[in-house]
């Protein structure tokens, strides 16, 4: 799972000598949202495509619009997760650690592979629970639902504080109201859910998961 595996190399990276028409029409034809650009043979940063639109001449006229973002390739993917979100991108320029760069990611590519993990491609039920920040413990968690027989795909820490954290999970179907009466017996409160107590209207969207997750 690491960047280095994931590279993709058709995208160039301008200078900023480069005219503003040709960058639009790369980002026009590879349906990106930023373009990268160089500076002295190391990388420099990126311009959203919204900006391309506001001038022409060369790139230099918008060096100002510069958002300075990009992924080490000995990265994992999941530390690019951040970056899609944070700069509302679907792509991120991969660069070495003396700043040169590589290629890109895709938000698609890194998309699909995760997707293949049980945890995003299980079909199953979500929950959000809260519990004390100074009880929180995910070996519980986990031990609640498979003492009820049903099967713990993973979870993440979607908010913390001093005094509370939720952790949202992905459990298999079985047994969920059973699951939510021993949560509550362990002082877990609920504080959301993707099913339905009678089991007739189950979450389906098997990339729900993922999308609370890159909302991080």
């Amino acid at each position: 799972m690491f960047i280095k595996d994931y590279i993709s190399k058709d995208f160039p990276c301008f200078n900023l000598t480069d005219s503003i028409e040709a960058a639009r029409e790369q980002l026009e034809d590879f349906g990106y949202t930023h373009v990268f650009i160089k500076k002295s043979n190391h990388f420099y940063g990126a311009i959203a495509i919204d900006f391309l639109y506001e001038e022409e001449g060369t790139l230099k006229n918008l060096e100002h619009q510069i958002e300075r973002f990009a992924i080490l390739d000995d990265n994992n993917i999941m530390d690019s997760i951040r970056l899609f979100h944070t700069f509302n991108t679907n792509v991120v320029p991969v660069i070495n650690k003396n700043e040169k760069y590589l290629g890109y990611i895709s938000c698609d590519d890194i998309f699909q592979d995760l997707s293949k993990y049980p945890l995003f491609s299980e079909m199953g039920a979500i929950l959000t629970i809260e519990t004390p920040a100074r009880k929180y413990s995910m070996t519980e968690i986990a031990n609640i639902i498979e003492s009820n027989n049903s099967k713990f795909y993973g979870g993440f820490i979607s908010f913390m504080s001093d005094e509370v954290i939720h952790v949202t999970i992905k459990i298999s179907n079985e047994n969920l109201a059973s699951i939510d009466a021993t949560f509550d017996r362990y002082d877990y409160r609920i504080v959301e859910k993707y099913y339905s107590d009678e089991k007739s209207d189950l979450y389906k969207d098997r990339f729900g998961f993922f999308q609370k997750f890159i909302e991080i």
